[in-house]
């Protein structure tokens, strides 16, 4: 039987402002990637969405990003790689907190947005990000795009690495995603989508944009819920993975 992890990135809102179904979506995934308050969250949301997911029994990650709540962790900072490790550490702490509180453990660490994808391609500034995961806890899961800087560094420092799939989203044939301002970033149909995601867990294989054939290792699927459209997808997702004898279950069961 194949195996494989749904994550989603929770926790976002901030102050008066919601954002997204945590409550739902929790409900839907095994995995949560909880934002630490730097691009988005605040105290108080991320102490209620670590409560949410401890009685979910979800695994639990932290999403650290760029100090950056004006552009959500979206745009690219200039920072050195021992930068990223203080970032990283500050808010591995602060979300630890919290999970300390509910008698719970982060699982992994999915770094989020701008971040993510410049560590995608840069090694160093991704070697700077998982030493301070490796320093603050070894036993932490890494959760990075497929075939990326930032899993080859990981794999390097001694982090387990597990490779991350967007079902809604466009490749490049280095594998990176396709940037969002450009045409077709966006899988917008929801069947092209769930096929894709069937096809790469049972081929390790995905049509680029440009309709190449790209391999990919795949341990865990990103499916967004912050509308009811999306809400539904995953729920859509979920019963074609049953049918397609597909288990769904946490990183820490993923990849050992």
């Amino acid at each position: 039987m194949y195996k494989v992890d749904l994550n989603s990135d929770l926790g976002e809102s901030f102050g008066a402002y919601t954002i997204g179904m945590d409550e739902e979506v929790i409900k839907l995934v095994s995995s949560v990637n909880i934002a630490c308050g730097f691009h988005a969250s605040d105290p108080v949301v991320m102490r209620r969405t670590v409560e949410r997911a401890a009685a979910a029994k979800a695994g639990i990650g932290a999403h650290p990003g760029f100090y950056d709540l004006m552009g959500f962790g979206r745009r690219n900072m200039n920072i050195s790689p021992s930068e990223a490790y203080a970032y990283v550490t500050y808010q591995l702490g602060a979300l630890s907190a919290f999970c300390t509180q509910q008698g719970v453990r982060i699982d992994h660490v999915k770094p989020h947005g701008a971040l993510y994808n410049m560590a995608g391609k840069d090694y160093e500034l991704a070697k700077g990000i998982c030493s301070a995961i490796y320093d603050f806890d070894p036993d932490l899961i890494l959760l990075g795009l497929s075939g990326s800087q930032m899993i080859k560094a990981g794999e390097d420092i001694g982090l387990r690495c597990a490779r991350e799939f967007f079902a809604d989203r466009a490749y490049e044939d280095d594998g990176s995603l396709r940037a969002r301002t450009k045409e077709g970033a966006m899988i917008e149909d929801e069947n092209e989508a769930i096929e894709r995601v069937v096809k790469v867990i049972k081929t390790g294989k995905v049509t680029t944009f440009p309709g190449n054939e790209l391999d990919l290792k795949i341990d865990s699927i990103c499916v967004h819920g912050d509308n009811a459209h999306a809400l539904e997808f995953v729920r859509i997702i979920r019963k074609r993975l049953a049918d397609e004898n597909i288990e769904i279950a946490p990183l820490s069961q993923v990849i050992g």
